[in-house]
């Protein structure tokens, strides 16, 4: 038996950058939609009991053997941003392998630190299967910040899947969830490696690891959605008019396209707000006269519309060398066709609405996927807006909806979160229904519903547990009708954010050291 573990060991050691690209692309099957939990979780398990039955190499080795379990997770994960460049492929297929690779080998980057700096601390006697979890979150909460910050598909997204432990996010958020979910898959495969060996003292602390599953799925069932937040009845409707991307931003499209929305905002029914989707028109509405006498005349008494649209400072006469400034904002419009209030989009998507190193990639023929129009310009920062009758509301657009920190600006607890986005860039792949299950988490991580409208889908109103209670499908034009979810009281994770995970991270990094020590003692 020993025999056998160490000639499949060798092998996989032989080929460790290729064994790991396929245990990375394993791991990433367990992200939504797909759901693989058990098998995707088993592949870090396996790469944990590997690395438990072989000397561990030098670091550049497994600096080198974590770019290849990143770089197949991240492939996987993100490959759906090809689609985007579908839409004009004339122009912009040839960007897609560059793209696609060049941000899943960046990204691959963080994990191959997190195992180098994994082996360093456990080449001086702490426990691998430990700081291999836990670096590995250092370098998804290093992941969200550096460059802008990507933190897309973070392993704790797998939790979507994992029945009510995902309740955890109220606790520790995004972070906590994806220590505790790869503590738990490395965790397992300590137990085979000393099950294997026949060693069962050591076997407690990886089984006392594991335990917190089944604690935390009893924890997150007796979470309870209040009936009520003891404010008036609000209702919702979110608007999903289902225009192609390639007819987007066709000028002749601009008219029918506003018809189709007035007509959906219209339709039988009486909400309090309306939501339209991102960049709803392929003009700037707050300058149309003719739109806003329009909606004027179609929204109802006391009734408020929140819609996704480019919005433009011009320059000021005083200054010839300035240009005027682009912003992706939601508008707020009274029923009297009076703009109330505005937010600006304050978390750009790299290389769709700015392009990083310009200066050094435009040379080489890349542009933003989105070329309309000439710039895009980042607001503030987080903000809330009053709306009139409603409560307040934080207000998210598209990408943002991705970050779990600086969500809810400091001040007033908002009534909800306002998310619209477009996502028809990237029709049936998984993209959509990733995005809308890092929604479900943010609602769960500040204990607010969020309602959320799509151009192409999926919109959805999602209760503060997480929980989809009406949605759309991909690629219908359609409304969602529904009353507005109830609030909870602010969650531990929206009032200390990645305080908690952080202190997570350091006890285990204590743990490891415990464990050191009494390792050394024994000997």
């Amino acid at each position: 038996m020993p025999e056998t573990a160490s000639f499949w060991c060798g092998i996989a050691t032989r080929h460790s950058f290729k064994v790991n690209f396929f245990l990375g692309c394993g791991l990433a099957l367990a992200l939504p939609p797909l759901g693989f939990v058990v098998p995707g979780l088993l592949c870090l398990s396996l790469l944990v009991l590997r690395d438990s039955l072989r000397n561990l190499p030098r670091l550049g080795r497994l600096w080198w053997e974590g770019l290849g379990f990143g770089l197949g997770y991240f492939i996987v994960a993100l490959h759906w941003i090809g689609f985007a460049f579908l839409v004009d492929a004339d122009a912009f297929l040839w960007m897609m392998p560059f793209a696609v690779g060049g941000l899943a080998l960046l990204m691959a980057a963080y994990w191959a630190a997190a195992f180098a700096f994994a082996g360093w601390f456990a080449q001086r006697g702490f426990a691998y299967w430990i700081m291999l979890p836990a670096w590995l979150c250092v370098a998804e909460l290093a992941r969200g910040f550096f460059f802008t910050g990507f933190p897309w598909a973070a392993p704790g997204l797998i939790a979507d899947g994992m029945g009510s432990a995902v309740q955890l996010a109220s606790l520790a958020g995004q972070p906590g969830l994806t220590l505790m979910v790869l503590l738990w898959s490395a965790a397992f495969g300590q137990v085979l490696h000393w099950l294997w060996k026949r060693n069962f003292v050591p076997m407690l602390l990886p089984l006392a690891a594991l335990a917190f599953y089944p604690l935390a799925v009893v924890w997150g069932l007796n979470r309870q959605l209040p009936a009520t937040d003891g404010l008036a009845s609000v209702k919702v409707r979110l608007v999903q008019p289902n225009i192609p991307q390639s007819d987007k931003w066709r000028g002749d499209n601009a008219v029918a396209i506003f018809d189709t929305l007035l007509r959906l905002t219209t339709a039988p029914g009486r909400p309090d707000v309306v939501v339209w989707p991102e960049s709803a028109v392929p003009f700037l509405l707050d300058e149309s006269s003719i739109a806003l006498a329009r909606l004027d005349a179609a929204l109802a008494p006391g009734q408020v519309l929140l819609a996704g649209s480019l919005r433009r400072e011009k320059r000021e006469n005083t200054c010839e060398s300035c240009d005027d400034r682009y912003f992706t904002s939601i508008l707020m419009i009274g029923d009297e066709g009076v703009v109330l209030g505005r937010y600006d989009k304050w978390r750009l998507v790299p290389g769709g609405e700015f392009l990083p190193l310009a200066w050094a990639l435009e040379p080489l023929g890349f542009r933003r996927v989105v070329s309309l129009p000439e710039s895009f310009t980042a607001g503030s920062g987080p903000a809330n807006l009053m709306l009139p009758g409603i409560g307040m509301a934080t207000l998210l657009i598209c990408y943002e909806a991705i970050f779990p920190d600086r969500l809810v600006p400091q001040g007033a607890r908002p009534r909800l979160i306002v998310n619209v986005t477009n996502d028809g860039w990237f029709g049936r792949s998984v993209g959509p229904y990733q995005h809308l299950a890092q929604v479900r988490l943010r609602a769960i991580e500040q204990g607010l519903p969020i309602v959320r409208a799509a151009n192409t889908g999926i919109s959805a109103i999602v209760d503060s547990l997480g929980q989809v209670t009406s949605s759309s499908d991909l690629e219908t034009e359609t409304v969602v009708d529904a009353d507005l979810p109830a609030a909870q009281e602010a969650t531990l994770f929206a009032r200390f954010g990645f305080w908690i995970a952080t202190a997570a991270l350091v006890g285990l990094f204590a743990i490891a050291g415990c464990v050191k020590h009494l390792h050394h003692r024994q000997n």
